[in-house]
């Protein structure tokens, strides 16, 4: 079966699209949208028609042949938590993410953009893996306060694919092996994967886990709340304080792991410090999922931009070799992901999942999500 797929991921600034044939990536374009064309529409959703004028153009531009398409790709965006896997865009999710209901994220236009370009060929969109996945098991989900509990939101389309290739790597299939995925990019979170699952994962962009470039990670929560009563920040600065502000950015003023590398190899003690307290702090979250999995690790996973780093790697890797083989798939290629999991569903490998009908997570079902996964 020679499957054509497009592949859209929308971000912030920007909408990726790529054609698939197969398994094999044909073209990639990124669209750019400038920060003044943006900034008319008060809300992401409100740019849907300009970002499929965009695209259109950009097919147009290519002589690209739509009633050739088998189905279309796209990237998933906040919505209701649901299990891992591939999902048929339908009537609801789309109006959830028209009405923003679960928050504003660029990635809700996904398979907003996805439907109307397909549904006049009557070519079928899909999302894969969205940021909402949610498949923590109840204690999982107790936070030591009953107003306060965690969250599942993390780099579930990243986290997935490379556990599949991981299981592989090993002779199992994803849904046979556990393994501890850790995500190391200007987001970190690391997942217990229990068999298919993610059983259990920190919440990377509300301040669970480890400091990243960007992110303050965990704080002790008396100190947040001194800060909070100081007079010293606003609502929003303190927010920004713990997502954008945080971890490198706080303290050595930059978010480029390479720089921080560098200054540290260079004898910057504070830099080689920092960088170094990074590192331990991903291989202390990866010993408590660890735990989670009651020791029954088949292998800890890297992955995300930084597990380039020769150093970010064998410090972790000294830290956690014990546990099990520690294996590494640097980088993310979110296009080639979505491709995969529509190809799966269309090769009957998995079974497509209903949004309307499936749905886990959490008790009150109105409570958004705000930042970038």
């Amino acid at each position: 079966m020679n499957e054509r797929l497009i592949v859209i991921n929308p971000g912030s600034t920007s909408t990726k699209v790529a054609f698939f044939t197969g398994d094999e990536k044909q073209w990639v374009e990124n669209i750019a949208h400038p920060a003044d064309e943006l900034a008319v529409f008060p809300r992401v959703v409100d740019q849907l028609d300009y970002r499929l004028d965009a695209l259109r153009r950009e097919l147009h531009n290519k002589n690209f042949d739509m009633s050739g398409v088998t189905a279309i790709a796209a990237r998933g965006g906040l919505l209701k938590p649901v299990s891992g896997g591939v999902y048929a865009v339908d009537e609801v999710m789309l109006e959830d993410l028209s009405e923003e209901r679960f928050g504003q994220h660029a990635s809700n236009l996904g398979a907003l953009l996805a439907h109307k370009l397909g549904s006049p060929y009557g070519i079928p969109s899909y999302i894969v893996d969205p940021i909402c996945v949610d498949e923590l098991e109840p204690v999982a989900r107790i936070s030591g306060l009953p107003q306060i509990r965690r969250r599942s939101v993390f780099h579930a389309l990243n986290q997935k694919r490379q556990a599949r290739w991981a299981a592989q790597e090993l002779g199992k299939k994803y849904e046979e092996a556990n393994l501890i995925v850790a995500h190391l990019g200007g987001g970190i979170t690391i997942g217990a994967h229990r068999r298919g699952r993610v059983v259990d994962v920190n919440n990377g962009v509300d301040g669970e886990g480890p400091f990243t470039p960007e992110r303050s990670g965990s704080l002790p929560a008396a100190d947040v709340v001194r800060l909070a009563f100081s007079g010293r920040y606003t609502w929003e600065e303190l927010l920004r304080l713990i997502n954008g502000r945080g971890g490198f950015v706080a303290y050595l003023g930059t978010n480029s792991a390479r720089e921080v590398e560098e200054r540290a190899a260079a004898g910057d003690e504070e830099a080689d410090l920092i960088f170094t307290a990074l590192c331990y702090q991903v291989a202390r979250e990866i010993g408590a999922c660890a735990a989670v999995l009651a020791g029954r690790v088949d292998a800890v996973v890297l992955t995300g931009g930084l597990a380039y780093s020769r150093r970010v790697v064998e410090e972790i890797r000294t830290r956690v070799g014990f546990i099990a083989p520690v294996l590494v798939f640097p980088g993310e290629d979110e296009m080639a992901a979505l491709a995969e999991g529509v190809l799966r569903v269309l090769r009957g490998e998995e079974a497509l999942r209903s949004y309307q009908y499936e749905g886990v997570g959490w008790a009150n079902m109105e409570e958004k999500v705000s930042g970038d996964n």
